[in-house]
């Protein structure tokens, strides 16, 4: 096990079903309790539907797996209540460098603007993510979280779906109106359901040594192409939580993995890299390779796919967890919704159109950063070294440099849920786009966009001050929030005054807002539960937000 880090132990506890309780159906199984079916599960709950998770074991992942979690994942889970646990215990950092062999070649900033509450990226084991969120399901008396319930067969019917689950106390039958599948790259559920995947294995091996010691290095990404201590190979550090640095070292396809693990193979690679004087202690090895493909769809009927059961990258731009994260944000609502009766069950094929282009952008992403990292031939070598040579002086050449393109979320632009604009707008907050954040205030308080929206439809109204709200549009931001699928009504201020009644007032205290949204006076926007823009005017027409919502939950002909 691990010196900085002790695995907790969670309680088995014998199902109602195996206890002689009534048999019941539930609405939303989750199967898996990993970073993505817990964040399922933990959306859906705190929407107010009864989820029971299944996981076949008892403790948090073992050994290194997950560690980068962008901004974006950050700010969905502050959502779910665990974000800032994660950035109190993690790692943030915005600089990456990249070197070639002994000199820096090229350097970014995941963040060069000011006024966000999250950085760009935090860097944080996988355990911990687990255990924060295995902590808040524990919260919500609606999540039933069920250990040692091994799910060992899936019927899926038109309705929803049978399972057979396995526990110390035997096996046992539940049943679902909707299965969210979520227990990873070798999912059991998948395979049960004879759903395949598509895309490429990588022929390349890699070594991960997370080593525990104290050093002053700055809080950034460092990444080596062909460096003196690891020649015609690349390498990647990163720092995390509890003085544990991560250290990838490429060892190509013909190294033997065995023998690679070995800490007399392992110790002399990174004293080369370190220095003798640098003292460490192995804290974990593992050789990996990797495959970039997904399914061809991650809806089948009343079965759900989300994360690394659905798509799987490589670890070059952290986009396989964070990712799935937003794999469950998009889903949740829409799934919500659905079992409401307030969307139709159409509704969720959107959910694998915007995912699946989501799942292909990181694919390609992660492609040609492994293509660049690891060329498979002599003229891919000779072009890569080259744009390494150009990047320290030419700017042109910065741009072809790919050490993984690190994971930022999906501009949605082509979805069918957006309202096409009728106005021309500048900035990157077109329909389809994920929220920018902003600095706010609320009376004398300083907050932040991003916590004060999500989770339900909103309407952000510009204003100059809060008084020029007329009655008959404060009648129709009440009648807005009256609907079947109420759409809350903002109004974000240039400058403060008393707010309508039951009317919530954001002052763009800095400006960010009317910069970053291309927001003057009357500028509406209309907000998706996810965060992501769903339409955008620069008059606020009751009508018009009324077209807009029905057409994102698919209630339009």
């Amino acid at each position: 096990m691990l010196s900085t880090y002790k695995y907790p132990k969670y309680e088995y506890v014998r199902p109602p079903e195996q206890s002689g309780a009534e048999k019941k159906r539930y609405p939303v199984v989750v199967v898996g309790a990993g970073p993505v079916g817990l964040a399922a599960a933990i959306e859906l709950a705190q929407s107010g539907v009864p989820v029971v998770v299944l996981d076949d074991d008892d403790t948090v992942s073992v050994g290194s797996r997950g560690v980068c979690y962008a901004k974006r994942a950050l700010e969905v889970l502050d959502r779910m209540g665990v974000g800032q646990a994660c950035v109190d215990k993690g790692v943030s950092w915005n600089v990456g460098r990249t070197f070639f062999r002994e000199q820096e070649v090229y350097n970014f900033n995941l963040l060069p603007q000011p006024d966000h509450k999250r950085p760009g990226m935090i860097n944080l084991q996988q355990y911990y993510l687990e255990e924060f969120e295995i902590t808040r399901a524990k919260e919500l008396p609606n999540l039933d979280l069920r250990f040692k319930n091994k799910v060992v067969s899936v019927t899926p019917q038109g309705d929803g779906a049978t399972l057979q689950v396995e526990t110390p106390d035997g096996i046992y039958s539940l049943e679902a109106d909707w299965l969210v599948v979520a227990d990873g790259a070798r999912s059991t559920v998948r395979r049960m359901m004879n759903l395949e995947m598509d895309g490429k294995i990588f022929m390349d091996r890699f070594l991960i040594a997370d080593v525990v010691m104290k050093a002053d290095f700055p809080h950034e990404r460092w990444f080596w192409f062909d460096p003196p201590f690891h020649p015609g190979q690349s390498v990647l550090l990163h720092r995390q939580a509890d003085n544990v640095y991560r250290i990838d070292f490429q060892l190509g396809w013909d190294a033997d993995p065995e023998e690679e693990k070995k800490p007399e193979k392992v110790i002399p690679r990174i004293k080369a890299m370190l220095g003798d004087e640098r003292e460490f202690e192995l804290e974990w090895v593992s050789v990996y390779t990797f495959q970039c493909r997904r399914m061809a769809a991650f809806t089948h009927g009343h079965v759900l796919f989300a994360g690394d059961v659905a798509h799987q990258v490589s670890p070059f731009g952290a986009r396989g967890a964070n990712s799935g994260i937003q794999d469950t944000d998009n889903l949740c609502w829409k799934l919500k919704l659905v079992i409401d009766g307030k969307a139709p069950v159409s509704l969720l094929d959107t959910y694998s159109e915007e995912r699946t282009f989501a799942a292909d952008e990181n694919l390609m992403n992660s492609t040609r950063s492994t293509d660049f990292i690891t060329p498979k031939s002599k003229t891919s070598l000779t072009f890569r070294n080259a744009v390494l040579s150009l990047a320290r002086e030419h700017k042109f050449a910065r741009a072809l440099v790919n050490s993984g393109r690190l994971s930022v979320p999906a501009y949605l632009t082509e979805s069918r849920l957006n309202t096409p604009d009728s106005a021309v707008f500048a900035g990157d907050m077109v329909p389809g786009a994920p929220m920018d954040d902003a600095p706010m205030q609320v009376a004398a308080q300083e907050v932040w966009l991003l916590d004060q929206v999500g989770n339900r439809f909103m309407a952000l109204a510009s204003v100059e001050s809060p008084a020029d709200v007329s009655a008959d549009q404060l009648a129709a931001f009440i009648a807005l929030g009256a609907a079947a699928v109420p759409v809350e009504v903002v109004l974000i201020a240039a400058k403060p005054g008393p707010a309508p009644l039951g009317v919530r007032v954001l002052v763009d205290r800095a400006g960010r807002f009317a910069e970053r949204f291309d927001a003057h006076s009357g500028t509406t926007y209309l907000i998706r539960p996810d965060q992501h823009v769903a339409a955008r005017w620069r008059d606020f027409d009751a009508g018009l937000v009324q077209a807009a919502l029905a057409r994102a939950i698919c209630n339009v002909e």
